[in-house]
């Protein structure tokens, strides 16, 4: 093991740990100021120590065929129920397309077909989840970069938020749309990919169909599925809670950096 697999390892680890933490006892961390500040602070330092012993374009590390799992376990929402996402599925996504907007100079709308035609990548990575698991998959998708390059960000973007399909907390088509976001240095790294192919397969449904976004370097959480629009903004405060994400709004880290 490298120094920089073991870093990964032993910080994937700890991680897991705070986050079952966590999940265990999310209540009373949802309502406690100083547990919040200390999550928050261990955040920044978590960022910025990676960020400083790590070149911005590291890559995570990669494996090989003979590694991959059997079968991808699945993370989060499996089966949206929103009425729009329903009726794409029904039509195998044919009609679906990705929108790129916000700060940017030339709005995308991107097919499936569109997709699979820019500047990809295939990469064999470890997904590590939260909850204290992890496996092994190969995705192919666009890279991010390129296609924020093609639209061209406006130079006050700071961010980019995804926006989902599945919803929690409500009934089909009024729940809380889940969403994700991610700095400029992460949507730029090489491996950042919108996946569309889930072992050499289209993307199953329970993986986030028709497509989802892969950060390798932070944890799966972070890995938005049912990805339908993108949208480069300065701030993430105006953006559900504002804290970048859906679980970061429920009290998680938005840098979840390994």
């Amino acid at each position: 093991m490298s120094p920089d697999q073991g870093r990964r390892f032993w910080l994937t680890r700890a991680l897991a740990a705070v986050g079952a933490a966590a999940v265990a006892g999310c209540d009373q961390i949802a309502h406690s100021p100083k547990a919040l500040a200390v999550i928050g602070a261990a955040e920044q330092l978590n960022r910025r120590v990676q960020r400083l012993v790590t070149p911005r374009e590291a890559l995570a590390p990669e494996f090989s065929e003979a590694e991959i799992a059997p079968v991808f376990r699945p993370n989060g929402e499996t089966e949206p129920s929103n009425p729009d996402y329903i009726a794409l599925l029904a039509n195998n996504f044919a009609d679906w397309r990705l929108q790129v907007g916000g700060l940017v100079e030339r709005p995308l709308s991107l097919s499936l077909t569109e997709l699979r035609s820019a500047p990809g990548r295939t990469q064999i990575t470890r997904h590590d989840c939260v909850e204290g698991w992890s496996c092994i998959g190969k995705w192919s998708g666009a890279r991010l970069g390129p296609l924020l390059q093609r639209a061209g960000l406006k130079p006050q973007a700071r961010y980019i938020v995804f926006h989902c399909a599945d919803e929690w907390f409500g009934p089909p088509g009024r729940g809380v749309p889940y969403y994700e976001s991610i700095d400029l240095i992460d949507a730029f790294h090489p491996q950042t990919i919108l996946a569309y192919d889930l072992n050499g397969q289209p993307l199953p449904m329970a993986n986030g169909a028709p497509l989802r976004l892969r950060v390798e370097r932070q944890l799966g959480y972070k890995m938005a599925k049912f990805v339908m629009r993108i949208e480069a903004v300065e701030s993430l405060a105006g953006i559900g809670r504002g804290k970048g994400g859906f679980w970061p709004d429920q009290g998680y880290e938005w840098y979840a950096g390994i």
